[in-house]
């Protein structure tokens, strides 16, 4: 179970929760009540689970901000580059499209051009021209696999380690293990794409059995940033005030004697964020602060694509944006989605990956070599982990008349960049088809150990008790970080 002081605080208000009550009862002068429990720490921002469970580790990284390419990116026509692919265009082969289900299929070589690029000589291809210019920054895992070829299950192991609902996300072991260094937004943040959400949806960004403060929260970055934010317009900020004030008071007492409900408890936390966040979310999502130098860089006001299911780089460019400045405000971890809806919607590229990489590399191609540029230029990114990838990437046959790759969770490509990664590496390999990982296989979990390390944070020792198991994020497997894309 918890370590007998991490208990003790927990029970005695720590955590978010605890600082919002902290916060408005000081104003109100009801902060003695309060502390008669025992002693404080509801000052401390910075409280997270990793220190007192002997998890912590010296790690560059403070924030990271996951980029995730929602459907499936194809590795062969971006990262991964296959001359025996290639030269065999057009050849049958027996592949496995889904388990256990081996059929015949035409291999369907890359319609791009490849090039190495900078010191390292990584290989990138023409779809992501200005991305291109930045690889020695980036560290290439192309040997990744996983356990399910069907989107939901595979994006719940990506996002939450596990193909079943009800576990923690990435962002919540990190808001829970290192801790808030902020009080007006949240720890954890997600923006969607307009198209539409992932399959299945929240649970991606859930707690699952974490304390309920621990899930992502939604943030819109257009119109209202979060919905239902804003009080109705006749009632004045002070009476506001003072009817959070009461509801967050009546609701202390009655957790005083429910200490494990933390539905409630992050509904006292709630009120007082978003009473925060009326003011905090706008000025966050502000960009008439940012230059117009900076906003060209992003492409914020370039228009949508020519193609009529393309939103053009503009969207994306805003959340890259906007994600910056929330690391500048001390959020933890935010992700963002590229991609929603259905089929050629997203990366899921049935029916031609042609035209699925013409609809969405241009949407993220600059916007992301902008934030790479925009961090480096800040000093920024060497405490901010870049992740990039989607649930899984693609076969090498051809599937359906139009040139389209199927869903392959036996052999992806993932990156890194910023903070603790050693830039210009390019780490295992598929088999010469881009098939399956082939050279130093990595499962999902060791990427998730490594995000954890590169975090400062030991993903054997960060547990959290529940259902009478110490559960990680990496599960019961034995699971590794990979040493050799960390500086």
């Amino acid at each position: 179970m918890y370590p007998a002081r991490r208990r003790f605080l927990k029970d005695t208000g720590a955590g978010f929760t605890g600082l919002a009550l902290a916060s408005m009862l000081a104003e109100q002068g009801d902060l003695k009540r309060l502390l008669a429990q025992g002693p404080s720490v509801l000052g401390d921002t910075k409280l997270g689970a990793a220190q007192e469970l002997g998890a912590e580790l010296p790690g560059k990284a403070k924030y990271c901000i996951f980029l995730y390419m929602y459907g499936g990116p194809s590795q062969m026509d971006l990262f991964d580059y296959k001359p025996e692919l290639q030269k065999r265009d057009g050849q049958s082969v027996r592949i496995e499209l889904r388990r256990n289900d081996v059929k015949e299929g035409k291999l369907l070589g890359s319609k791009r051009v490849f090039a190495q690029h900078g010191q390292s000589g990584l290989w990138c291809s023409d779809a992501l021209p200005n991305l291109s210019k930045h690889m020695d920054k980036l560290a290439v895992i192309k040997s990744l696999y996983q356990d399910s070829f069907a989107h939901g299950s595979a994006n719940l192991q990506m996002n939450c380690g596990r193909i079943q609902q009800g576990y923690p996300s990435i962002g919540s072991w990190l808001s829970y293990g290192l801790g808030s260094e902020n009080r007006n937004l949240p720890n954890f943040v997600v923006m969607l794409d307009p198209r539409g959400g992932p399959i299945p949806g929240a649970p991606n960004w859930g707690a699952g059995f974490m304390e309920a403060t621990h899930q992502g929260t939604v943030l819109r970055t257009s119109s209202e940033p979060i919905l239902d934010l804003n009080p109705y317009e006749r009632i004045p900020g002070t009476m506001q005030r003072e009817q959070i004030d009461t509801l967050n008071a009546l609701n202390s007492e009655h957790l005083a004697s429910r200490p494990s409900m933390s539905e409630l408890e992050a509904r006292i936390a709630s009120y007082e964020l978003a009473f925060q966040l009326q003011t905090s979310a706008p000025e966050a999502l502000n960009l008439s602060e940012e230059t117009q130098a900076t906003l060209d860089m992003y492409g914020v006001h370039l228009p949508a694509g020519s193609h009529k299911l393309s939103v053009g780089p503009s969207v994306f460019g805003r959340q890259c944006l906007i994600a910056r400045r929330l690391i500048e405000r001390g959020v933890r971890f935010i992700q963002i989605y590229s991609g929603g809806g259905h089929q050629q919607q997203n990366w899921d590229a049935h029916f031609g990956v042609e035209e699925n990489l013409a609809i969405h590399c241009p949407e993220i191609d600059q916007p992301i070599a902008a934030l790479l540029t925009d961090l480096e230029q800040r000093g920024l990114l060497d405490e901010t982990l870049i992740v990039w990838g989607g649930e899984f990437g693609r076969q090498p046959v051809s599937q359906g008349d139009q040139g389209g790759r199927d869903h392959n969770p036996k052999g992806f490509t993932y990156w890194l960049a910023g903070g603790g990664v050693r830039g210009g590496t390019s780490y295992g390999e598929t088999d010469d088809l881009g098939s399956e990982a082939a050279v130093d296989r990595r499962h999902v979990r060791d990427l998730h150990a490594t995000i954890l390390r590169l975090m400062g944070i030991d993903h054997n020792l960060l547990t959290y008790f529940y259902g009478g198991l110490d559960h990680k994020l990496t599960g019961v497997q034995e699971s590794h970080f990979i040493r050799e894309v960390i500086a």
